[in-house]
């Protein structure tokens, strides 16, 4: 017998957990940090590590909270950041 605070979903075999790919230009970006400072969940920050341009690419922090919205690369003026789904096999 489950508990009450334990639940799952009706459709539980049909359910999969997304995973994305960060994919980061670091030789493209101006360091303007749109991409970490609009992330609503958090994923990225910036690097402690300059690129050749002598400007702070972002780094990814947490991929796990990533959620594919794609509001960092809808906001990068340097289109130097891209979300893709991740292979199924790479899991």
């Amino acid at each position: 017998m489950t508990s009450r605070t334990e639940r799952t979903p009706i459709t539980q075999e049909k359910e999969t957990v997304q995973t994305w790919d960060i994919i980061i230009l670091e030789e493209v970006c101006k360091g303007c940090a749109f991409c970490h400072t609009f992330c609503p969940r958090d994923v990225l920050e910036q690097s402690d590590t300059f690129n050749a341009k002598g400007h702070y690419p972002p780094k990814i922090k947490a991929i796990e909270r990533c959620v594919g919205c794609k509001l960092c690369e809808a906001v990068c003026p340097d289109f130097a950041i891209f979300v893709k789904e991740r292979d199924p096999d790479r899991r």
